[in-house]
């Protein structure tokens, strides 16, 4: 049996990162896949000269058709060509080459080894040959501390996580005490660090503060480093993490890769382990006698004690931290977009035989074709999007949360077409095989509704309720349910579960036991 095809979505961001020269390593970790698929992609891609960015009237349909052609008899297969490395020949003298200033170099974005060896060599042609220049690089490099061995490039990766620590807010009407937590950002090259307090940890903050960390650096790194946060990382793995679908999106925006740490390899971030570290004893440290009454407050507090700490001239650096990341850092960063993210939760929906998705307790419409079909909702604040394999389907207006049906018009099925073997004649027909009871409270559902096909989520959960409790239980719960005017397969359930069904109704008596005229009979209530 073929395996399932990719969705689309990777396929486009495996060419994005790969138009901002990522190697296929990182593209790879980024995107869930293995290097083989990135290869295969990106070849696949460059046979039909497509370039990222992609056309805008590219669809998804029409870019697996591109990719994805029908196989052609007699054509030859792709083969790499292979490629002799040169090693010059030892000169009798060599001048040893300034490891300090090369090691400096390396974190300037494009520098690679073979150009410095270049530089090098022009500049000393009795030199050592790129192969022995290599290793006694390496040799060397080996000889510094180990927490100087992990070579960061200028503008390459920025360090996101959350200190232990937190700070505490009270709150100024009830006095109680609520702990902010510490989101910390830090560059590769400089270490130039960002700091702020979030209420949460929840994906919400995640995301807000990776936004305002991209505007106080004022620019975007090509790759953002988080540790295995579930808001991130929906399911940690050493070769394929899950990256959540809100966080990668907000990438996208952003134009950067979501590479996360390896799990139980804290060397991976060892970069923000060092900030988380400084923050907590420059910033934390100092503001604990100080009293705050808002997250504003502590935000605004925490804010100048981070200009004084990026300011702030190190030893062992011999620089400050700002100033390395206008010399590294800033040149390199790739510039924010036009417009900031605008935050959206993305869940996968399966339309159902209504057609219509839940999404937080209220159901919206999509094209009747897309029935019983996995689906992606994108979910603001005012609107919900519903997209089908890339390709937006449906928009609304955000409805409230009041389990009821936004529909338009243009969705429904012309002349109520039925879908998948659910049709109104066979509700009702199993409906009266249960019992008259039963085909009763089924008819005032679909009845109720605006369109039968609203009432079909109700009545098919009340038909296989039959099989949980038996016809005999059934019936009786819905002859008591059209007593109390109870139309719905939760009110219907909860009968069951409570065996409501087997008491007996009390008595109606000619009147109260206590003839007052201040009491009320029983039939003031309905």
């Amino acid at each position: 049996m073929p395996r399932e095809r990719l969705p689309m979505r990777k396929i486009r961001d495996v060419l994005r990162l790969h138009a901002d020269k990522l190697s296929k390593r990182r593209i790879a970790v980024s995107v869930n896949l293995g290097r083989t698929a990135v290869r295969d992609y990106i070849k696949r891609a460059t046979r039909v000269g497509l370039s990222w960015p992609l056309p805008a009237d590219l669809c998804d349909e029409a870019l697996d058709r591109l990719l994805f052609p029908p196989p052609i008899q007699g054509r030859k297969p792709w083969g790499d060509e292979s490629r002799g490395d040169e090693v010059p020949a030892a000169p009798a003298r060599r001048s040893p080459p300034d490891w300090p200033l090369l090691h400096r170099e390396l974190k300037r974005s494009g520098v690679t080894l073979s150009l410095l060896w270049e530089e090098y060599r022009a500049a000393h042609p009795e030199g050592y040959g790129y192969s022995r220049f290599c290793d006694l690089y390496r040799a060397w490099k080996g000889k510094l501390k180990p927490t100087m061995r992990q070579a960061h490039v200028a503008g390459e990766k920025m360090f996101v996580d959350y200190a232990g620590t937190t700070a505490e807010v009270i709150d100024p009407l009830t006095g109680e005490i609520h702990e902010a937590q510490i989101f910390v950002a830090t560059l590769g090259a400089s270490s130039y660090s960002y700091a702020e307090a979030t209420w949460t940890q929840s994906l919400p903050d995640w995301i807000g503060a990776h936004t305002r960390a991209f505007a106080y650096f004022g620019g975007v790194p090509a790759q953002v480093v988080p540790d295995n946060l579930k808001s991130g990382v929906v399911r940690a793995c050493l070769y394929d993490p899950e990256i959540n679908r809100t966080y990668a999106d907000m990438a996208t925006h952003y134009g950067t890769a979501i590479v996360p740490a390896r799990p139980r390899k804290p060397r991976d971030k060892a970069k923000v382990e060092v900030a988380v570290q400084v923050v907590e004893r420059w910033i934390l440290a100092r503001l604990r006698n100080r009293r705050f009454f808002s997250l504003a407050e502590l935000n605004q507090a925490m804010a100048g004690l981070l200009e004084d700490l990026n300011g702030r001239i190190t030893r062992h650096l011999g620089a400050s931290r700002r100033q390395l990341f206008e010399d590294l850092d800033r040149p390199a960063l790739r510039p924010l977009p036009g417009a900031s993210y605008l935050y959206a939760e993305w869940k996968q929906r399966r339309a159902g035989l209504d057609y219509h998705v839940e999404v937080a307790k209220h159901y919206y419409s999509v094209p009747h074709a897309l029935a019983k079909q996995k689906l992606w909702a994108r979910i603001t604040d005012r609107s919900v999007e519903v997209f089908h394999k890339g390709k937006r389907v449906a928009a609304h207006m955000r409805a409230s949360s009041n389990r009821r049906h936004t529909t338009i018009p243009e969705h429904m099925p012309s002349s109520h077409r039925r879908h998948a073997g659910w049709t109104h004649e066979r509700i009702c027909n199993q409906a009266s095989a249960t019992g008259a009871n039963t085909a009763a409270l089924v008819g005032v559902i679909l009845k109720s509704r605006p369109h039968p096909e609203q009432g079909f989520r109700s009545c098919i959960g009340i038909l296989r309720l039959a099989k949980t409790h038996g016809q005999d239980r059934l019936e009786a719960a819905c002859e008591r349910a059209l007593e109390i005017g109870a139309h719905s397969y939760s009110s219907l359930n909860s009968i069951l579960k409570n065996n409501l069904d087997r008491r007996k109704p009390r008595q109606a008596t000619e009147g109260p036991a206590i003839d007052h005229a201040n009491i009320r009979g029983s039939r003031y209530f309905h």
